[in-house]
């Protein structure tokens, strides 16, 4: 019979941490707490596995499953000394998601189910508190009427809201135990109006409700969103977490809090986080009350006139304190912990490693190798390197004025400038327009992770430093600045009050979510300093990786980044981007519409120079690194101007007959000009156009090197090679070029002749190619378009739908197809060894900055990889995690 539960408590568990993936990270915790023995409320796991086959079964359970959860609550009850459903001992429970990734806020979550009209009597009796008992009830219905019976959590909140207002109440906790039983009431009346049947009584039928809606909520919108940003499988499922009830709002004695080992911020080693007395879970991160600081340091931070937990329950805070040093100690990772206090009691509801922004990440990773908790290589392996993006963009000028309009809680760190927005929906809307945007919320929740993902950054009005907007803005990089509570929103109208001044939706504001600012207009910003902990961890990074990291560059700002951000040379210049400025641009169309070969060299020899320039500049920025130029690689007609107007405009600057400008741009019109007359055709149809760029590049060596005193050996690449007998065409260009100018300048020029594989058929004759190729440097971006057959600047809308509908699972022009472009690549690199044994391999694409794309380069051996200049540091700590992992 197969195992669909698994239980907890009492110091023992059927479960442990590593039963993550069977157990979700929740449940696979919270057995390994109960293990160490620490204060657990005893419970059961659901397992993944009855989510997969929930969905695969048209939402049937497996047959063993009732009579397993029967057996699991009822050993819950012998441990807490209580009974599901019975009023004289009566046991409550939560049900919660839990899957084996963090997913926070995604998932349905009910608390305090079994009560009914009968059972909040005997609760109240109990606890010798009614006020407690119906203010329980009351959250019960609110909150298994929105997750279970589908009504708005607004619609409740509505009537609690005109409650407050009838009674001139400011907060919950002002309520009396009669006011709550009037909501309770009110309540169960509108739930009984909306569904036309009343709430639910019976505890049995409550909890697989609750049970049936956590296992839907795992294909809900917003949690399809977010497993799509975060690369969450689908098929993982989730668990079902059901356990006894603790109260945090059991009176002043009760509390309820979450905390992070270290701050998941900067990274700092202290105790971080927020508590509420008399209060359940959700009111912590929910902005309506404001929270309260764990510690009287951080208290004293903050300038909080509100005491700390340190204060008010030593006993607790002491207890809480030990148990999170030895969790952080176990796990070896910084602790992301939700706890409850009832009546003095400490209980703890989850630990799991705690998301943390790039700046913290780095800290924490670094300081734990010091303390000696991890590895050098451990550390390096804790970083995300498509997170590092975080840390690679620009952040206010701390000279810049600053028009403050708001101040709030600075929730996730780094600056953004935007246009207001009010609702998710025109947040993605106009950043598919190309518009940056900041999302201006009363609070987010977790419908709104579209809109998050689409802004630059996040503004709410309420909320503290846990809030939902607070840890999905760090999870994804983005600035947010939470709690801003002077502004006044109404999305109705579309406008935000500020200090007596009004914006208006499309107004542009800036937010600081490192100090909490709002800024009116935009701002200036700066490039950050990459140093200290990214410097130190980087480091660490280098020694570990064997493959070489070069960037794609041919502009000295582009080149100057990349040295500055690590690059060991340039892996992809791509020589055409150099001929659309200026004078430039009009040498290259003279040189289009020339009729003869005379006349296309004198059009050439004006561009010579210009080539050159730019040819030494980076040689002497990359002084003595290797340097790949690409040769001319697009078909003539996109120099060429487009439309009547332009045609006309561009014909006036040059001189020439506008209709034979536009004969000649129709001449040059192709079908498929990406399978057309460029690349490596153009060099055979028109050689002087190799000539050219190749003098430019080996007088450029020979200036660089006598400039810089380091020794210049350019690669010059032949692109879209698809036979051998191209590449020995144009390498023989090259080599008579040469010869030419080391006569010229008395100079011995070294140098390498090599090709782009970025057609199916270079793959599979590579070894033919690689008896006249030098190197190779994969143009992933080219192959995998010829090898689908697909346009990448048109596949984009289907290839989403395919990604949608499981088909693929990542965009192949984002993350390397391994089983088929992959295996060209792979094919090719071993043809290219046995032919020539000293043949240097690269990789030039897009991929070259994608870590999962680097993993495979490094399975394959390649030399190196090249990638955008901001992406260089991705890259180095890609490699470097790919080599530990075939070490």
């Amino acid at each position: 019979m197969t195992k669909w539960v698994y239980s907890f408590g009492d110091g023992k568990a059927e479960g442990r941490a590593t039963d993550r993936n069977l157990l979700g990270g929740k449940g696979a915790n919270l057995a390994e707490m109960c293990s160490l023995g620490l204060p657990v409320p005893p419970g059961f796991t659901i397992t993944t596995e009855v989510c997969t086959h929930y969905y695969a079964n048209g939402r049937a359970y497996p047959g063993e499953l009732e009579a397993q959860v029967n057996a699991a609550l009822e050993e819950v009850g012998r441990i807490a000394g209580r009974r599901f459903g019975d009023p004289e001992r009566l046991l409550l429970v939560s049900v919660r998601s839990g899957a084996r990734a963090s997913m926070p806020g995604m998932m349905d979550t009910v608390l305090n189910l079994g009560l009914n009209d009968e059972t909040v009597e005997a609760l109240a009796a109990e606890a010798r508190d009614e006020r407690f008992a119906y203010d329980s009830y009351r959250r019960f219905i609110q909150m298994y009427g929105d997750v279970v019976l589908g009504l708005e959590h607004e619609v409740f909140e509505e009537i609690l809201s005109d409650e407050k207002a009838r009674r001139g109440y400011d907060v919950d906790t002002d309520f009396s135990a009669g006011d709550w039983r009037e909501v309770v009431e009110l309540y169960k009346e509108k739930v009984e109006s909306e569904l036309g049947k009343p709430f639910p009584q019976d505890p049995r039928e409550q909890l697989w409700g609750a049970i049936g809606a956590v296992f839907s909520s795992w294909m809900n919108p917003r949690a399809i969103t977010y497993r799509r940003l975060h690369d969450i499988p689908e098929n993982w499922g989730t668990a079902v977490n059901v356990q006894a009830m603790v109260f945090g709002n059991m009176g002043e004695t009760s509390a309820t809090g979450v905390a992070f080992t270290r701050n998941p911020s900067t990274g700092e080693k202290a105790l971080y986080g927020e508590f509420l007395v008399n209060a359940q879970g959700e009111d912590v991160v929910a902005g309506i009350r404001t929270p309260q600081n764990l510690t009287e340091a951080a208290r004293r931070e903050a300038g909080s006139d509100k005491p700390s937990l340190e204060k008010v329950m030593p006993e607790a805070f002491a207890a809480f304190v030990d148990i999170a040093e030895k969790l952080e100690r176990h796990y070896r990772d910084m602790q992301d912990l939700e706890f409850t206090i009832e009546r003095g009691k400490l209980w703890m509801l989850q630990t799991r490693s705690g998301k943390r922004t790039t700046k913290a990440a780095l800290k924490i990773a670094v300081d734990m190798a010091n303390e000696g908790l991890i590895s050098r290589a451990e550390a390096v392996c804790r970083i995300d390197p498509s997170s590092l993006d975080q840390l690679l963009h620009p952040t206010i000028d701390p000279n810049a004025k600053r028009d403050m309009i708001a101040m709030g809680l600075p929730a996730s760190p780094g600056a953004a400038t935007g246009e207001i927005v009010f609702t998710p929906d025109e947040a993605e809307e106009m950043a598919g327009r190309g518009r940056n945007v900041i999302l201006v919320r009363v609070e987010t929740s977790p419908e709104d992770i579209h809109g998050m993902h689409a802004a630059q950054g996040i503004l709410t009005t309420r909320g503290g430093m846990t809030s939902h907007a607070a840890v999905v803005a760090r999870g994804m990089g983005k600035p947010c600045v939470s709690g801003a509570g002077t502004l006044r929103v109404d999305t109705r109208t579309g406008t935000m009050l500020a200090m007596g001044r009004s914006f208006k939706r499309g107004d542009v504001i800036t937010i600081d979510g490192s100090t909490g600012q709002v800024l009116a207009g935009a701002v200036p910003m700066q490039q950050p300093e990459l140093s200290g902990d990214f410097s130190t961890l980087m480091g660490w990074a280098d020694e570990l990786r064997r493959m070489k990291v070069r960037s794609n560059a041919e502009t000295p700002t582009d080149a100057r980044t990349a040295r500055s951000f690590g690059a060991e040379g340039i892996g992809l210049c791509r020589t055409e981007h150099m001929f659309f400025d200026g004078e430039r641009i009009l040498a290259m169309r003279e040189m289009i519409l020339s009729e003869t070969e005379d006349q296309r060299r004198a059009a050439l020899a004006k561009l010579l120079p210009m080539q050159r320039a730019d040819f030494t500049e980076l040689f002497e920025i990359m002084a003595g690194l290797p340097v790949t130029i690409r040769l001319l690689d697009p078909p003539l007609h996109e120099f060429l101007p487009q439309g009547e107007a332009e045609v006309a405009e561009v014909a006036a600057v040059m001189g020439v007959d506008q209709e034979k400008l536009r004969q000649k741009a129709e001449s040059l019109h192709e079908f498929n000009p990406m399978l057309g007359h460029r690349g490596c055709r153009l060099a055979i149809s028109y050689p002087e156009i190799a000539e050219m760029q190749a003098r430019a590049i080996f007088e450029a060596a020979v200036d660089a090197a006598q400039k810089s005193g380091a020794p210049v050996v350019p690669e010059i690449m032949v692109p879209l090679v698809g036979i051998s007998s191209e590449l020995s065409f144009v390498k023989k260009i090259i080599d008579d070029v040469a010869k030419k100018v080391q006569g010229e300048r008395g100079a011995t020029i070294e140098y390498l002749v090599g090709t782009m594989i970025e057609l199916p058929r270079a793959a599979l004759n590579a070894g033919e190619i690689a008896r006249e190729a030098e190197f190779f440097s994969f143009g992933t971006n080219d192959l995998t378009q010829t090898t689908f057959g697909i346009s990448r600047d048109d596949a984009s809308g289907f290839l989403e739908i395919y990604r949608k509908k499981g088909l693929i699972e990542h965009d192949p022009f984002v993350t390397l197809d391994v089983d088929g472009v992959g295996a060209l690549v792979r094919l090719a690199a071993e043809k290219g060894r046995e032919a020539r044994s000293g043949v240097k391999l690269g990789i030039c694409g897009e991929h070259g900055g994608d870590p999962a794309s680097i993993a495979f380069c490094e399975e394959v051996g390649l030399d190196y990889v090249s990638c955008s200049p901001f992406r260089v540091p991705i890259a180095r700590l890609a490699a470097a995690q790919a080599a530990c992992r075939k070490a």
